[in-house]
Order: C-alpha cells, then structure tokens, then sequence
C-alpha cells in the first residue's frame, strides 16, 4: 500500500469510528475515491449497510448509531422527539411497543438512504410545524460527551450519553417531546396513550414549559396540553401563566362524535376514562 493511501486509512481510523456511519458524499469530501471505498470494502474494513453508506463495522447497528452518525460526522440539524425522546427519558413503560419507529425532528429532513436502512423506521417531522424560533444550532454537534460539549442547544434541547464512549444523543426534552407527540393525535397516536403519559409527566419544568408554550403557533396541540394537563393536575401546571398563551378562536372538532370539552373548545373521545379511543 502506498503512503498515501496508508495516510488515507489512518485518517479515517481516526475521524470515523466503529460503529459509526457516513454516506458516499461525506467520504467523497474527504478525497476518498470509490476504487479506494471498494478496497476497503473488500477487505473488510469498511462494510456498506445500504447503498452508497458505509461504516466501520462493529457489532449489530442499531438506530442509536445511525442518528449519532447524523447528527454529529453527517452534521444534520436532527433531534430525536416525540415517543422516542419520551422513551428514552425513562417513560417507556407507558408506550406502545408495536412500532420500532424513530421520531426525528428538525428544519430540513435526513438524507433519502436513511429509508434504505433496515435497521429501523424513520420518520421526519418539521419543527418549524410546531415552534417560532429557529433552532438550528450554531455549531455542530460533536462526538463529545454531553457533560463536554460546548454547543449552546436550542430551546428544549438536551443530550443524553450513549453507548461504550458516552457519545451523546441530542433529543426533545420531556416538555418538548409531549407537545411533538400531541402533534400525533388523532391519526397517528391514541388519547388513552397520551393521558397516561400525562400522567407519569409530574416533574417538568414550568420554566421550559411555559418558554415552549408560548413558542408554540400549534393550537391544536397548546389546547391538547391543557386538556391533559387539567385532568392530571400535577404541580407545575399551577406555575404556567396560562394568560400569556394564546389558545386561538374556533372550535376544533378532533375526534367524530366525540364529547365537546366546551374550556378548550375541542372534542376528545366519550369513552377516554374508560381507556379506549
């Protein structure tokens, strides 16, 4: 092998690590050739689990390392949200396992070969839906820690260690992720489901509550919120200024026959107590 290729490999062993992914552009950019890729696919130093994507292999791939990949070699605006952010915060126990379906989130979507990954199930959703303020950070996610990391994260933002080297996640905050999964209802997500995670939610933030809240144009969702957050009472809810949020005008019909919860102007399930939809 020649030193500049020997130089191409250490490079790489140093900026790519097990586990990890990047696609033919990224390796491109770096000034690897496709004779080169090929070579080292075929002696097994790099594998490709999809077209034109490649890896250092170790062990299965598993969705952690496929959205780390994304969010810190790749550099995609991408936060995991919604269900996957509230399972991975410890509230798993209240959700369907029936869907292996990852729930990212951000101002533009992920690369089209991450559909090709047999991994798991992506699906994208625009924040910009949801929330005023960009959140498109100002400098790239790194490999660090998150206890390390020096990227200032957007409004509702946070990391989460993962894996042998504690690379980190970046994912919604339980405040975020329960209004990106009110965003889910009534097509894709069950109002029984939601009122139990409700109800495990007693410790959030009011602060980033009421910050998110009144970031949030969604009045389908903010009215949504109120709605699950009265039945539950938990304590924050008295410190939330319910006055500065604006719940818009109009009635907003939700659920066929359902009952009309005249407070929020919306129609939710007849049977919810009972635990069906």
């Amino acid at each position: 092998m020649s030193a500049q290729r020997s130089e191409k490999l250490n490079w790489m062993a140093s900026h790519l690590p097990e586990g990890l992914l990047v696609d033919a552009a990224w390796l491109r950019s770096q000034g690897y050739a496709p004779n080169l890729l090929a070579k080292y696919e075929a002696s097994g130093w790099l594998t490709q689990p999809a077209h034109r994507v490649y890896m250092r292999p170790r062990g299965n791939l598993v969705w952690q390392q496929i959205v780390i990949s994304l969010q810190t070699l790749i550099g995609r605006d991408l936060a995991v949200g919604g269900q996957t952010a509230l399972a991975l915060e410890g509230h798993e126990h209240y959700l369907q396992h029936t869907t292996s379906t990852i729930y990212l989130y951000g101002p533009e979507p992920p690369p089209t070969w991450l559909k090709n990954l047999k991994t798991a199930a992506f699906a994208y959703r625009k924040d910009s839906k949801l929330f005023d303020k960009a959140r498109v950070s100002t400098e790239p996610h790194s490999l660090d820690p998150p206890a390390k990391a020096s990227a200032a994260r957007p409004l509702g933002l946070t990391a989460l260690p993962w894996g042998q080297w504690n690379w980190p996640i970046v994912l919604s905050t339980p405040e975020r992720a329960i209004l990106e999964l009110l965003d889910e209802l009534p097509e894709r997500e069950t109002f029984h489901q939601v009122d139990m995670i409700m109800e495990g939610l007693s410790t959030l933030s009011p602060a980033r509550l009421q910050a998110l809240l009144a970031d949030c144009h969604n009045v389908k969702v903010k009215r949504l919120f109120f709605f699950f957050a009265d039945r539950h009472n938990h304590a924050w809810l008295k410190r939330i200024d319910r006055k500065s949020i604006d719940l818009g005008a109009g009635k907003r019909m939700l659920v066929q026959g359902g009952r009309y919860e005249p407070k929020y102007m919306i129609t939710v399930p007849k049977d919810l107590d009972h635990g069906d939809r």
